[in-house]
């Protein structure tokens, strides 16, 4: 080869690594370029969704105040009514109690009408025996009312003495009697449906002294 031709070569391989060599530095400075755009690009897109995020939640704030002033109204509607139900049943139940008794009064009535009835023949009339047999019907007459409603006397006379049916006002010695027998009933005791409302009051016997015990065991023995 010829030195021309070794010398054109040379010069054709300088001039392509030269063009190589530019488009190399262009590519490098596009490439800045473009990382540029995008960098510049992306604060505008974060940006954007978070306006958009803000204005989701404002949205689900209004519908949660609108929500809760709708509770709030509930509660506060509830709560009056359940005032009014409160003042309402406690009016009723103040009534209930004032005139529970209405129903007794107005059956006694008619007995306490008889009794007046009688007191007043009882001033004009010198006959006692109707007098007696007037109050006694009457007397009869109350029995049943408050049989009607449940009320039983308690019978005491004979029975041994029982804490939860009497109260003892006194204890007497009686001589064949077992002690805690009662012997006298001084005031009734009655019942309402099984449940004692007044205690009977009631004497019952005590029990016999030691001494009088031996002197009627070494009776029986002399009897024998």
């Amino acid at each position: 080869m010829s030195e021309q031709e070794t010398d054109r070569n040379n010069k054709n391989e300088e001039e392509f690594s030269g063009m190589n060599e530019q488009k190399r530095n262009e590519e490098e400075e596009t490439e800045p370029t473009a990382n540029s755009a995008e960098a510049a690009a992306e604060p505008g897109q974060e940006a954007g969704q978070i306006e958009s995020d803000i204005e989701k939640l404002h949205t689900q704030l209004e519908e949660s105040t609108s929500q809760m002033n709708t509770y709030k109204d509930q509660l506060l509607r509830l709560a009056a009514e359940f005032e009014n139900f409160r003042k309402r049943t406690e009016a009723e139940k103040t009534e209930f109690v004032k005139y529970s008794h209405e129903k007794i009064i107005k059956d006694l009535l008619p007995i306490l009408d008889d009794f007046e009835r009688a007191l007043a023949n009882g001033k004009k009339s010198t006959d006692f025996d109707s007098f007696y047999k007037g109050v006694e019907m009457i007397y009869q007459k109350l029995q049943k009312a408050f049989d009607e409603k449940g009320v039983k006397p308690i019978e005491s006379l004979g029975k041994e003495f029982d804490v939860m049916y009497h109260d003892v006002l006194m204890q007497m010695q009686k001589p064949g009697v077992p002690p805690h027998t009662i012997i006298e009933e001084v005031e009734r005791g009655y019942t309402l449906h099984g449940k004692v409302i007044k205690h009977a009051k009631v004497i019952v016997a005590a029990e016999q002294p030691a001494e009088s015990a031996g002197d009627d065991a070494a009776g029986s023995e002399s009897k024998n």
